[in-house]
């Protein structure tokens, strides 16, 4: 496939990133003309091409939002691949994905971030959100609209990202998704997966929604894995599952 084809098939891909990352259609349209721009111009096909291109829209969108908040005066927090050393080395498609999840949850009201983590983090469908929310299917319906418009600009949602990388980042996770969680009724059971310390998500019935993994180094959370539940069966071992996933993911590094 020549470079042209492949970033045709990749385009929605990476405005749906640039779009989560800015919220703002001509920006994002901006973000990938400028990584097309930058995929013609490399010497040689970069590989993976999927991961490249996706470094390089995240980086040029988030680069646009941090001009338009330095100009409005806030501050945007660590970037996932701003350690030193690694400004020029293609992040993966995964750590694209974990940056433009978590702007988007700090664009969210704490209502919103719980309607989307469940939706799109714990794959909920709407009965199941609009009951752990205590309301009306009508209403989450309004809310999973209001979500998506935010996050995606009302096209197809982006994966949810299995891992977020640095411990400015995990902080950021964290705190981003487990008060709102816990507002709505979304209770916490600490456990361990492995040596790894973590948390098993469950609603007000006790069945297990989801579970997040810790690494730590030095006291300090360095990676957060959200693992997701299978399905309904309550009798699941989420923690056994999250061993077998954190077992490959080991291995693939």
């Amino acid at each position: 496939m020549i470079k042209a084809e492949e970033f045709a098939r990749l385009r929605p891909l990476l405005f749906a990133i640039a779009y989560r990352i800015v919220g703002d259609e001509r920006t994002a349209r901006y973000a990938v003309q400028a990584a097309w721009l930058r995929w013609m111009a490399a010497p040689a096909r970069p590989e993976p091409a999927e991961g490249y291109l996706a470094a390089e829209v995240t980086r040029v969108a988030a680069g646009a939002l941090r001009s338009a908040r330095a100009e409005r005066g806030e501050l945007l927090g660590p970037l996932l691949g701003d350690g030193p050393g690694e400004a020029d080395r293609p992040a993966e498609l995964a750590d694209s994905l974990a940056l433009s999840a978590l702007l988007v949850l700090e664009r969210l009201s704490p209502l919103e971030r719980a309607v989307f983590v469940l939706h799109e983090a714990f794959g909920c469908d709407e009965a199941r959100i609009a009951s752990a929310l205590g309301c009306s299917r009508e209403a989450c319906r309004q809310l999973l609209a209001a979500v998506a418009a935010v996050s995606d600009g009302g096209r197809e949602p982006l994966p949810w990202p299995s891992c977020v990388e640095g411990a400015g980042n995990a902080a950021r996770m964290i705190a981003a998704i487990v008060a709102p969680l816990v507002r709505v009724g979304v209770t916490l059971e600490e456990s361990r997966v492995g040596a790894r310390p973590g948390w098993v998500f469950c609603d007000r019935d006790g069945a297990v929604l989801h579970a997040m993994v810790l690494d730590v180094v030095d006291g300090r959370v360095q990676r957060v894995h959200l693992v997701v539940h299978p399905g309904d069966d309550r009798h699941a071992d989420p923690v056994a599952e999250a061993c077998a996933l954190l077992r490959e993911a080991d291995r693939a590094r």
